[in-house]
């Protein structure tokens, strides 16, 4: 969600930018923040804190953040082409007929979620409620945030729990494709057995030029956090694949490439 549907990884940076500034701290480059996103709040704070050496408390940090969040999140706005996009999915098909099941996994916690989107509920009611998942989903194990596909897997099953129900066929991970612009998003995706589109802000782009086949194959190339849980055989893809794509927006996407029906 943050920086692919909305604009909210530029406020997450102002953010940061104005609390180093008050305490005389130089502002965060993109090597740092590279670190910082899709991961869970609690995690992206430990990396944060480490590096900016900040002579304030957490607790006075957690309480700055959050009176500039409530100032700025509530004017946040879907990033370029979204909103058309969203509305295309909602009456696409598979080539069999089946309508196009979406979900959304954010590593935002509930709280944030609600306060980036009370203002934009025509843009969210494209994701159904209960396949909406957060960072503090219960179902996502302490330490198994972004990168591990836990989150990814939960909003699948979110989708299957229903189709169940319903008696209809389950989608499996092959069949998903998930759509992020951090870094351990696309490896969280990787692992998880799925396609990928990568959408970076142009400024984590520059990061890592040279690196996007690597990157779109899931292979790991940002550290991680302590207490982060990361295992040796992680299941990720092949460079040159095929399995995942770079882009710039999802303005144009090419929606047969992925067997999408579009129905004007």
């Amino acid at each position: 969600m943050d920086g692919l549907l909305l604009n909210t990884e530029d406020i997450y940076t102002e953010v940061s930018n104005r609390i180093l500034a008050e305490n005389g701290r130089p502002i965060l480059p993109w090597s740092i923040k590279a670190q910082l996103q899709g991961r869970p709040g609690p995690m992206a704070t430990n990396i944060f804190f480490e590096w900016a050496q900040l002579k304030i408390s957490r607790e006075e940090f957690h309480k700055r953040r959050l009176e500039l969040y409530s100032e700025l999140f509530p004017s946040c706005s879907p990033l370029l082409g979204v909103p058309e996009f969203l509305e295309t999915l909602s009456t696409a098909t598979t080539p069999s007929g089946l309508p196009i099941e979406v979900a959304l996994a954010t590593s935002s916690e509930t709280r944030s979620f609600e306060l980036k989107t009370a203002h934009l509920q025509d843009l969210f009611k494209y994701f159904p409620k209960d396949q909406q998942i957060c960072g503090d989903d219960p179902r996502i194990p302490h330490g198994r945030g972004k990168p591990a596909p836990d989150i990814y897997l939960a909003a699948l099953e979110s989708i299957n729990a229903r189709l169940r129900s319903e008696g209809k066929t389950e989608v499996l991970p092959s069949e998903c494709l998930v759509f992020e612009d951090a870094v351990p998003g696309i490896e969280a995706g990787r692992r998880g057995g799925m396609r990928v589109v990568w959408i970076p802000h142009k400024e984590l782009r520059k990061e890592f030029v040279g690196k996007e086949e690597e990157i779109l194959a899931g292979i790991p190339l940002v550290s991680g956090a302590d207490g982060e849980v990361v295992e040796e055989d992680r299941k990720i893809g092949q460079v040159g694949d095929g399995w995942g794509e770079l882009r710039e927006s999802v303005v144009g996407f090419d929606y047969a490439r992925y067997g999408i029906q579009v129905n004007k």
